[in-house]
């Protein structure tokens, strides 16, 4: 088993003629990925790279391939809406890479998601893998190796070198979800840790957080309470000047609440082994797996 995504995903690609698109598109489809569909209005009835249909809307594409997932690659301006037509749609899990959408605009959209009772992940995400299997959005798959080790980050960038340090060491991963880290997003820390907890591939979790906000504390806050499985946590920023934005939106501090420190603090009173550095994982993760 894993989570989100599996052999049964039929992926639909909103953007899939654009230059991200498409080139992602060769990427998940090489890894083994269903890609099933694409969409890009005004271009229906043409075929990607000859063998995937695309069609005008996502609706159709759904009526005509049963596509059950959908990835975004969509610019900043129009991706609200491409997450809306996918709920709309009855797509029941979305995952949305663009990065730059508004606050308002998510924040307008987000009521509709649920309302239609999907899924989303993301905005600003490297979506997820599960080694293997099948691959959403980015995360590039020479660097995964399938195991039961489930992976949840806010950082994108920092997902690959962690999952790379476990992989180069025989530790391969259950699934890696990329969470994103805007201020609105549609999955959050404690949604994934709640589905590897009830994954029975999964045996141990690698949370990455990062500073800004008080995701993290809530996260550790789940774990003390709900998930017995071993957890291995990272903060990302920990010599971030106060008051400085880093790298994400939400990557800024306010008070004491969004300091690395409180954030590490908050994990070791929740039983969350602490990495200090990336590397770090691969003997915190041996520790807990002989434990």
């Amino acid at each position: 088993m894993s989570i989100f995504v599996d052999a049964e995903t039929r992926l639909v690609v909103q953007g899939i003629t654009g230059r991200d698109g498409s080139f992602h598109t060769r990427q998940m489809i090489e890894y083994g990925t269903r890609v099933v569909a694409g969409v890009t209005p005004g271009k229906g009835g043409q075929r990607f790279e000859g063998t995937v249909p695309v069609f005008h809307t996502v609706a159709e594409a759904v009526a005509r391939t049963g596509a059950n997932t959908s990835v975004i690659y969509v610019p900043p301006g129009m991706a609200a809406g491409a997450i809306a037509e996918a709920a709309d749609a009855g797509i029941g899990f979305i995952v949305c890479i663009t990065e730059g959408i508004p606050v308002l605009d998510m924040a307008r959209v987000m009521p509709f998601v649920r309302e239609k009772g999907a899924r989303l992940l993301g905005p600003n995400c490297p979506g997820l893998i599960t080694p293997g299997v099948s691959k959403v959005g980015i995360i590039p798959g020479s660097i995964c190796g399938p195991g039961r080790v489930g992976l949840v980050s806010r950082s994108g960038t920092l997902t690959y070198e962690i999952v790379n340090h476990l992989t180069r060491n025989d530790i391969g991963q259950s699934t890696c979800v990329g969470i994103g880290g805007d201020p609105v997003i549609g999955t959050n820390f404690i949604d994934v840790l709640r589905a590897f907890q009830d994954d029975p591939a999964t045996d141990l979790i690698v949370i990455m957080g990062e500073i800004g906000g008080t995701d993290e504390q809530k996260a550790a806050a789940f774990v003390a309470e709900y998930v017995r499985k071993p957890v291995v946590g990272f903060i990302a920023g920990q010599t971030a000047p106060k008051g400085r934005r880093m790298g994400h939106a939400g990557a800024i501090i306010s008070g004491s609440s969004g300091t690395a420190e409180e954030k590490i603090h908050a994990f070791e009173s929740a039983g969350i082994a602490v990495m200090r550095r990336p590397v770090d994982v691969v003997e915190l993760v041996k520790a807990k797996i002989k434990n």
